[in-house]
């Protein structure tokens, strides 16, 4: 088999050497040519019709951003971008993504090896799962081609005549009447990617974004915090995480049956609770999602009224720091409440919370009849932090709660293991995005494979469903 064709892009004459030499670790692809900007991206993309793309988001002339778009409305192919840990270029990132981009890596520290080392495995995964994702996308499509006309100037011989047979007249009957087709549950799709107004590469403008702390404007939107309390003398819990993996993190359901009881504690990093109304939380919606995922979570979440009677927590595989813009990107287009999860938030209906990056999120009660979210930093599991799995195995233990599970597109499996524990407890409302529609059909392939999916739907499909089993 002939090695994948690759074009590498990126300003920088030195990264584009670097990411050359890790592509080309891997026997599979081969680096053809090299670009320094977009515009010279599409010329050698038009001219040379690589398999494969990596895209640097930030050069001059043309960024990858523009490029991208471009690239996708005339030859469309797999696009890995690589994206520098700046604000800017995480805003960007998550842009590339919604306008087809496969997946995206960071760009490695070039005064580290062993990020090097780290980005080169990363990027060589994404590249083989695009080919295989773009194999199996022309094997479904070549599966469903109408067979192919003989060209015009082809003579084309009759068919000989069938063999002399006895007729026989059949029995007239009068036809049914053809049914009425029901009409279309679905919403349609967004086709803007921008809010009205915009210019066509300017990012929305953040609606509120998430900020922590007690008088922030995200616990003004999602619900009051709770009232500040002096600290215990013993300093056990800590008020906020850190991004440091010794944070320590208080056991909320200890710190709500202390509270119950008339204790003191340090008052959890936010509240997400309303003022009113939330006391017996009796619905949770938990979905996962990887490769794809934003794109998918944007055409989930639009679909999802305001007044949605439950919580949607989500795992979208992602570093840290990403998952922030990610959610500030999703609230612009969602009548729910979207925000990147903080540890201590009440979980309330109308609003959905993305598990940040680098953090596992799990659901756990609190007095009152009330939820909380709680982020640890636990081992990465099925190579993942967060990890669906780990969310769903919360859920498994909210007995009391009507719970709904979603998978969407990723690759891996991450998610169907404690999606079959829910199935086989009796939760049967739980949906995986079909084949058809997946940027990669590895997650929910896996839930299927274990048949604990009761609905399997193209991703138009999933929210409207959701929101008819949820209501």
């Amino acid at each position: 088999m002939r090695p994948y064709k690759v074009l590498v892009v990126d300003d920088s004459a030195f990264m584009r050497k670097i990411i050359s030499d890790l592509i080309e670790n891997d026997p599979d692809f081969q680096v053809t040519a090299t670009a320094s900007n977009g515009r010279e991206a599409i010329e050698k993309v038009n001219e040379l019709r690589p398999d494969l793309v990596t895209m640097d988001v930030e050069m001059p002339e043309m960024n990858g951003l523009e490029a991208l778009k471009i690239i996708m409305a005339q030859r469309p192919l797999p696009v890995i971008m690589l994206s520098g840990i700046n604000e800017e270029g995480m805003k960007e990132t998550i842009l590339a993504l919604e306008w087809g981009a496969f997946d995206f890596i960071r760009k490695p520290s070039i005064s580290n090896s062993q990020d090097i080392i780290a980005v080169g495995e990363s990027l060589r995964e994404q590249m083989k799962e695009a080919m295989l994702a773009r194999e199996q996308r022309e094997a479904r499509a070549s599966a469903h081609k109408a067979p192919e006309l003989p060209p015009v100037d082809q003579t084309v011989l009759p068919a000989p005549p069938p063999a002399p047979r006895t007729v026989i007249e059949p029995v007239k009957r009068k036809a049914e009447p053809l049914k009425k087709e029901t009409e279309s549950l679905r919403k349609p799709v967004q086709s803007t990617l921008k809010p009205k107004g915009k210019a066509p590469l300017e990012l929305a403008a953040d609606k509120n974004p998430p900020v922590k702390g007690p008088g922030s404007e995200v616990t003004k939107r999602l619900g009051k915090p709770a009232p500040v309390v002096p600290p215990p003398a013993s300093g056990r819990f800590r008020s906020r995480i850190r991004g440091d993996a010794g944070a320590v993190l208080p056991d909320l359901r200890a710190a709500a049956a202390e509270t119950a009881a008339g204790g003191f504690i340090d008052p959890p990093v936010a509240h997400a609770g309303p003022v009113n109304g939330n006391r017996g939380l009796r619905k949770l919606v938990a979905v996962g999602c990887s490769t794809g995922g934003p794109r998918a979570l944007k055409a989930f979440l639009e679909n999802i009224p305001g007044d949605f009677p439950a919580p949607i927590v989500i795992v979208q595989h992602m570093p840290p720091n990403f998952t922030k813009s990610l959610a500030q990107r999703l609230n612009t287009f969602s009548a729910l409440e979207v925000a990147e999860a903080e540890h201590g938030m009440v979980l309330r209906q109308g609003a959905a919370y993305i598990a940040p990056g680098g953090y596992h999120l799990k659901v756990a009660p609190a007095a009152g009849g009330q939820y909380v979210i709680e982020l640890t930093k636990e081992e990465a599991r099925n190579g993942h932090r967060p990890s669906v799995d780990t969310l769903f195995e919360s859920v498994l233990q909210l007995t009391s709660l009507e719970r709904h599970a979603v998978i969407m597109t990723g690759m891996g499996s991450d998610g169907a293991r404690m999606m079959k524990a829910l199935y086989d407890s009796g939760v049967t409302s739980t949906f995986a995005e079909s084949e058809e529609t997946c940027v990669v059909y590895g997650m929910p392939r896996s839930a299927v494979e274990l048949q604990c999916v009761k609905h399997v739907l193209p991703l138009q499909e999933i929210a409207p469903r959701l929101v008819q089993a949820v209501k």
